[in-house]
């Protein structure tokens, strides 16, 4: 996620507030199948999980038109966006110079005759505020109002057309999986790894103010009360060079998965794409240094052990699967070009990008007992119909996509379950008896309904 400012009128931004005031269930959906009396969960067998964790896509942006899924056929996604006095808008309204018409109805709308999965859109805004005003309490209709990329953020492409949508329908689809925390990459990648907000106390510089109702009245990447909640960079290596030094987080101390499964003699990776050429002072231009949890915990400074065992680059990753020396857990993270990243790849880029990784684990020795997540970070400002549940302050966010790829995979399955980012911490932790990292994760559902029954 790049950093993004807009002005907002502090009427439209008090909706930030009522998210955590004013709890909205989800919208009903049907019950997931139930397992056989006295059967368990495949997860079990699993003895290679992969995450693959993609960027900013929301689940009707690419999955509203999937079969048997709660999608764009709903009833609740014809909710109507309304500008800053509630009015509902009779047209999209769009930014000027863009490939969209200013004469499409306010209600979602294929993208692909203006521009198809095989062209960048723009990006959008998504950070910790200004989602909380979009979700509006649930009602899901101010991502316009609330938005530099305007009318763009109700765009979707057809289902149909995109690789991994294929693969989806061969294995397991999740569609009630919501990002864990309200914003950004950074925010996102932190909840993957630790289901917990990090914290800078004593920020001298990018501290947000908030009104009394928490409605943002100034913007910045910490909270009045010292969380980071927006794009920020590691005291440690890799970071921008030309980085202040008064922004880098100083080392976390909180509990991440790493740590935990270190802790269990569960072997792990973070494969990042182009790590090895940012950690030597030349990334590309395409590494996003705040796309790399890790690097920003004490146990994984600079000079450390664990750094060099744990923390490594894409390629390695290819290596170990056509070898069969997966760790037990490996998390995939690739650039920007290639993880679907609004404003700086194409969609299909991204989705022959991934269709690489999957096939690297199928074609590989360890496939027989694999499992592969397919997810993303956040809804990179793209709407979706689907009010999130209400947990804490930090989130849900806004639905997105999730596919479950495995020999142990339910076939052909739509997995209705309530999920979320911290669902694949929970899943670790059960397969491998691994203790939480937190409330977040003791808490999420372990993803065991996407499985087949033993």
């Amino acid at each position: 996620m790049r950093v993004i400012r807009i002005s907002l009128a502090t009427g439209l931004l008090a909706a930030a507030a009522c998210h955590s005031a004013v709890p909205v269930s989800p919208a009903p959906v049907p019950a997931p199948a139930s397992a056989a009396a006295g059967s368990r969960s495949a997860i079990n067998r699993i003895n290679h999980l992969v995450v693959i964790y993609l960027e900013n896509r929301s689940f009707d942006n690419l999955y509203g038109e999937f079969a048997g899924a709660d999608g764009l056929s709903s009833p609740s996604a014809s909710v109507k966006q309304v500008d800053g006095t509630n009015t509902p808008y009779t047209n999209l309204p769009q930014v000027n110079g863009s490939r969209f018409p200013t004469t499409l109805p306010n209600a979602p709308f294929d993208m692909t005759p203006y521009m198809p999965p095989t062209v960048a859109t723009g990006d959008l805004v998504h950070r910790y505020y200004q989602e909380q005003a979009q979700i509006n309490g649930g009602k899901m209709d101010r991502f316009v109002a609330v938005s530099n990329a305007k009318g763009q953020t109700m765009g979707h492409y057809r289902t149909a057309d995109l690789p991994v949508a294929a693969e989806a329908k061969q294995y397991t689809l999740c569609d009630r999986f919501f990002h864990s925390a309200f914003g950004g990459s950074f925010f996102n990648h932190f909840f993957l790894v630790a289901a917990a907000p990090p914290v800078f106390p004593n920020a001298t510089t990018g501290v947000a103010k908030v009104g009394p109702n928490g409605e943002m009245l100034m913007d910045g990447f910490v909270t009045p009360d010292g969380y980071v909640v927006n794009t920020a960079f590691t005291v440690n290596q890799p970071h921008p060079a030309n980085a202040p030094e008064a922004i880098l987080v100083p080392n976390q101390m909180l509990p991440n998965i790493g740590d935990r499964m270190s802790e269990s003699g569960v072997s792990w990776a973070w494969y990042s794409e182009g790590w090895d050429d940012a950690l030597a002072g030349h990334p590309d231009s395409a590494f996003q240094f705040h796309h790399q949890p890790f690097a920003y915990f004490a146990n994984y400074a600079d000079g450390t052990q664990a750094k060099k065992d744990h923390l490594k680059d894409e390629k390695e990753f290819f290596t170990a699967a056509a070898a069969g020396t997966l760790p037990q857990v490996s998390f995939v993270k690739p650039m920007d070009g290639h993880n679907e990243h609004a404003g700086e790849a194409d969609i299909m880029m991204g989705e022959r990008h991934v269709i690489e990784l999957i096939n690297a684990v199928r074609n590989g020795p360890n496939w027989k007992d694999a499992a592969i997540i397919i997810t993303y970070d956040e809804n990179g400002g793209w709407w979706d119909h689907v009010a999130p549940p209400v947990i804490d302050r930090w989130g849900p966010g806004t639905r997105i996509p999730a596919v479950v790829i495995s020999p142990f995979a339910k076939r052909g399955f739509v997995d209705h379950t309530q999920y979320e980012t911290s669902s694949i911490l929970a899943l670790i932790e059960k397969r491998w008896g691994v203790q939480p990292v937190g409330t977040r994760d003791a808490k999420a559902a372990s993803m065991d309904n996407a499985f087949q029954n033993e």
